[in-house]
């Protein structure tokens, strides 16, 4: 019989039992729109990590005084350094060839006032080219130039969160607040960031001058942390063991523990995406498991049929159809209702994919070669159920098979 006949018969067996067939796809769908979901998951959550990690900076080293440590998923500094310097962040953008730009940080949440409006938020001492090397751009307003750096002028520029928070409507480009008493004009408003790889929000935040900050602000001759931008991603590696070095011989360390810790962007993505990755697989393939649940209705329903139809075999047989041509008959249905569940699946994976990400929960990373292999799995796994109620039919004699009752 030519397939297309088969196909044709096989749909019409399958429509005459409708509930049964819906019952047998069941765990296909099931089965493959886990699959969809959770891969589409997976990867969405890998993107909103790699965005906020880039979003820190491009090709960023960060330099952190002491050494530091993972705490409840947070990055905590384990002690008091205060042997990284100024001087220590011009030496790297002077000696490592394979870094671009650097700039000092110190940082500390501290009181602010506008009017009669009080905040608590981190004030950023940074250099003029730190908001280049941790790429915050200017929605309103302007940034300081390294002459006010220098010069050590109170001005700030403020994230959105911090903005909302002390000034809500009106305009901060202009106003005076006080940051721990002393006063500072607002000059400038950032473009919203989000949040960091630690979960903090990068936008509750107030830049200053580095030199105000130490000065004026907190006390300090040392700085927190340096920022180092590598020329570009292939010179990361080397840019973080010139680094490495040279402030090595600057804190004359010999054979002590490095006072610092050098934080890699790229040592970071990459572990980031072979967790997620890990992840996503994991739970696909726990997903994936639902398939083979499937694959036994359709193993049941493939032997219900082959009883029900014991007649139409011998029938078949005793009118010249082969061994093969039954065997094929029953191997074709059992395909069918494994891809036309794969099919179903696969739309409402997308369509759940999409309904979730329209929520706001994750950005819509459809994983289509995961789909198809999804759906090409469903088929394979229905034919593979299929197999022995097609070989137990193309067995039965004929004449047997017509006395059956």
């Amino acid at each position: 019989m030519k397939l297309s006949k088969n196909i044709v018969l096989s749909l019409e067996i399958l429509a005459a039992h409708k509930v049964r067939t819906l019952l047998s796809v069941i765990g296909i769908v099931v089965g493959v729109g886990a699959v969809v979901l959770m891969v589409s998951a997976g990867r969405g959550a890998e993107k909103q990590i790699v965005d906020r990690i880039q979003g820190m900076g491009t090709n960023l080293l960060v330099v952190n005084a002491g050494r530091t440590s993972i705490i409840a998923g947070r990055q905590r500094q384990m002690d008091t350094v205060r042997t990284l310097l100024i001087a220590d962040a011009q030496a790297i953008a002077k000696e490592c060839p394979s870094v671009a730009l650097t700039t000092a940080a110190v940082s500390k949440k501290l009181p602010l006032r506008w009017e009669d409006q009080d905040a608590i938020t981190d004030v950023v001492g940074m250099q003029a080219d730190g908001l280049e090397v941790r790429k915050f751009s200017i929605a309103a307003g302007r940034a300081f130039d390294a002459e006010e750096s220098r010069a050590g002028k109170r001005v700030a520029i403020v994230g959105p969160t911090a903005a909302a928070n002390l000034f809500g409507a009106p305009d901060p480009v202009g106003q005076q607040i006080r940051i721990n008493k002393v006063p500072f004009e607002v000059i400038g408003v950032t473009v919203p960031k989000g949040m960091d790889v630690n979960g903090l929000d990068q936008d509750d935040l107030i830049i200053v001058p580095l030199e105000t900050a130490m000065r004026r602000l907190l006390n300090l001759d040392y700085v927190h942390t340096v920022y180092a931008q590598a020329r570009s991603s292939a010179a990361m590696g080397r840019a973080e063991q010139e680094i490495a070095e040279l402030l090595r011989q600057r804190h004359r360390l010999g054979g002590k523990v490095d006072d610092f810790t050098i934080q890699n962007q790229a040592t970071l993505l990459e572990t980031e995406r072979e967790t997620t990755s890990s992840m996503t697989m994991l739970i696909g393939s726990v997903a994936g498991i639902s398939l083979l649940v499937g694959g036994v209705g359709i193993l049941a329903v493939m032997l219900m049929s082959v009883r029900e139809r014991t007649r139409e075999i011998g029938l078949r047989r005793a009118v010249g159809a082969l061994r093969r041509d039954i065997r094929n008959q029953f191997l074709l249905e059992s395909a069918i209702l494994a891809g036309a569940g794969g099919v179903a699946g696969v739309v409402g994976g997308v369509g759940l994919s999409l309904a979730v990400s329209s929520l706001g929960y994750w950005p819509a990373m459809i994983s289509w070669p995961a789909a198809a292999v999804a759906f090409a799995f469903s088929v394979a796994v229905g034919v593979f159920f299929g197999l022995y109620p097609a070989t137990r039919a193309a067995r039965l004699e004929p004449i047997e098979a017509l006395r059956a009752e």
